[in-house]
């Protein structure tokens, strides 16, 4: 290879001499598409937060037309995100690793209360996206209660035996019986008492 080939190879050489070395391309328009997407938002959704029309937020994602700084502000503002957020590449996901957690009939994490007797499933892991746990309901009563339970998240809830009365802090009190299931926001206070001459069995699966 001749010197002026090895020079022109040097990507040191390149840049010192005024020649731009090759960058991947930003891709604007995807990255607002993709904070879209994850955020469930339509482009009408966009455009209110935004204030810039659907159609000039369709040809930027479609990277029809490049936006004006004025636009890039609009965006950073509405969407509730800094400039170099907006700007930066997304970090690509990694591979799901595969894993699991058994728990076997009776060796959950006990955790009783006056009210509840709570068995925590599958607490090996960390950093879970669902948290299930298995309760025996003695409350009888809502004034069993001192206050209304509540927790951030949301809440799926399946009657195993017996039967029971939901109640919320917005709505009307729900019987439930066996096999009968409900999601409900968490962070709405609610209670659980048993119906049954035997105290109810229901499982629980709460986001984290």
């Amino acid at each position: 290879m001749t010197e002026v080939g090895a020079r022109q190879q040097d990507p040191a050489l390149r840049i010192a001499s005024g020649r731009k070395p090759f960058v991947e391309p930003m891709r604007l328009g995807q990255r607002l598409k993709d904070i879209r997407l994850s955020n469930n938002w339509t482009l009408e959704d966009v455009s209110q937060r935004t204030g810039l029309a659907r159609s000039t937020l369709s040809k930027i994602e479609n990277e029809q037309i490049s936006p004006t700084f004025t636009a890039v502000q609009k965006l950073s503002a509405g969407l509730g995100i800094d400039l170099p957020q907006l700007f930066a590449t997304p970090k690509r996901k990694e591979k799901p690793m595969g894993r699991r957690d058994m728990t076997r009939l009776g060796e959950g994490k006990s955790h009783p209360t006056t009210t509840y007797e709570h068995e925590l499933l599958c607490t090996e892991f960390a950093n879970k996206r669902m948290i299930p746990f298995k309760t025996i309901v003695h409350a009888r009563a809502f004034e069993d209660f001192s206050e209304w339970v509540r927790h951030d998240g949301e809440e799926f809830l399946l009657v195993m035996s017996g039967d029971i009365m939901l109640y919320t802090e917005f709505y009307e009190p729900l019987a439930l019986t066996t096999g009968d299931s409900l999601y409900f926001d968490s962070s709405m206070g609610h209670a659980v008492v048993s119906l049954s001459e035997d105290d109810a069995v229901i499982l629980s699966v709460c986001s984290s």
